[in-house]
């Protein structure tokens, strides 16, 4: 078995020809090391991924506990040194999203006052990163929720596959985004034996570059899903329609706005143009997936209407196989059963949020670990070394 060695850490190994990737970690005396690794969560199944991690680096996970208290408040208690030390805080993000991050501030500020050096931020998958836009009257929770972070003393995050990468703009220390898409890619040739029939499927336009990449690095082909399936888009609870309706007032020559909004014109006498509402058309496919295997991609898998009815079109148009890869597998809700009963045949998510629950009661789903990569992250934020080497061949839109 050839192996080649970059760097004296990384390794890639060559199985059959193909590439696969392996990191080397050498153990480390937790006492000699200068840096501790804790686990913020006080749900057994979400330390699971922590534990993982810890195994990787030789180390031993730091100890802490944290809990509830009879009034829902959350207590944290460090019981060890931490002082002049590098803290990893590796915090995965269970159904409690609420409760996870009360639990990732208090620790962080508990490590802060115990004279930690820096304090370093493992959050797999980052909460609310969906509302990272301003919406109507809404506001970008994500960009308070960094806000809140660095007032608590973390001084750098290592999070993966951001809902959107500008997300990293919100914080005022250092963000790493690493890339599921290596682990996800190397799935497919492993575990999928006709992938080379397959056409990587975005399930929206927004999606497509992010599929045209892993088409791209697979040699495949792409498709495109455009429009919406009927019932599926509703505006009525976004605010659209909440202004109360116009009232004519005495004296106001003012125009009415035609798009309905219960606004008047600034000025007497000023047209503005019609704004027409959006509407999107039935979904369609754009390409060809007749014959073929259909690999949907996207980064957060949460409620899955969306993907069912996806599955239900590409199964029309001739596709004998669908499975849907993801980074996040949050299944919300009713997930677990209306996968089941769906046309998908496997939903492969990575254990950047757990799922074990999900996973019992819908045998369609499959699980990939990144506890090696996020294992590699740590060891070279604490040593120093370039991150580059985690982001090799990895193309912008992923």
């Amino acid at each position: 078995m050839p192996v080649r060695r970059f760097g004296g850490h990384g390794y890639l190994v060559k199985r059959s020809g193909t590439p696969k990737l392996s990191y080397g970690f050498s153990k480390m005396n937790v006492s000699k090391s200068g840096y501790r690794v804790f686990s913020a969560n006080s749900s057994a199944a979400c330390a699971e991924l922590a534990k993982k991690i810890t195994e990787r680096l030789g180390v031993e996970l730091g100890k802490s506990v944290v809990y509830q208290e009879g009034n829902a408040e959350t207590r944290v208690d460090v019981k060890e040194s931490v002082r002049g030390q590098d803290i990893f805080i590796i915090q995965t993000i269970p159904r409690d999203v609420n409760t996870a991050i009360m639990e990732l501030l208090i620790m962080a500020y508990a490590l802060k006052t115990s004279c930690a050096k820096n304090i370093i931020g493992v959050i797999p998958y980052f909460p609310y990163s969906k509302q990272c836009k301003m919406r109507k009257r809404g506001s970008i929770v994500c960009k308070l929720l960094a806000a809140m972070l660095a007032k608590a003393g973390l001084t750098h995050i290592i999070t993966m596959d951001l809902h959107q990468k500008e997300i990293q703009g919100f914080f005022s220390f250092p963000v790493d985004n690493l890339r599921a898409s290596p682990f996800l890619i190397q799935y497919i040739q492993e575990e999928i034996p006709d992938y080379r029939n397959a056409v990587i499927v975005a399930k929206s336009p927004s999606a497509a570059k992010r599929a045209q990449s892993y088409a791209e690095r697979l040699r495949l082909g792409l498709a495109v899903l455009h429009g919406t399936a009927p019932g599926l888009e509703s505006n009525a609870g976004d605010g659209l329609y909440s202004p109360p309706p116009a009232r004519p007032s005495a004296g106001h020559t003012g125009l009415e706005l035609p798009c309905g909004s219960g606004s008047r014109a600034p000025f007497p006498g000023i047209e503005l143009p019609m704004m027409m509402a959006k509407e999107k058309p039935p979904i369609s496919v754009v390409g060809d997936v007749g014959g073929r295997i259909a690999i949907i991609v996207d980064d957060i898998i949460d409620d899955v209407e969306e993907f069912v009815a996806a599955a239900e079109i590409l199964k029309e148009r001739g596709a004998y196989k669908i499975f849907i890869m993801a980074t996040h597998g949050l299944l919300s809700a009713e997930a677990p059963r209306l996968i089941e009963e769906s046309a998908i045949d496997e939903v492969v998510v990575t254990n950047t949020v757990p799922h074990e629950v999900q996973k019992l009661q819908c045998p369609k789903i499959r699980t990939v670990d990144v506890s090696m990569i996020l294992a590699e992250a740590i060891r070279r934020i604490h040593n120093g070394e370039s991150m580059a080497y985690l982001f090799r061949n990895i193309a912008v839109d992923d």
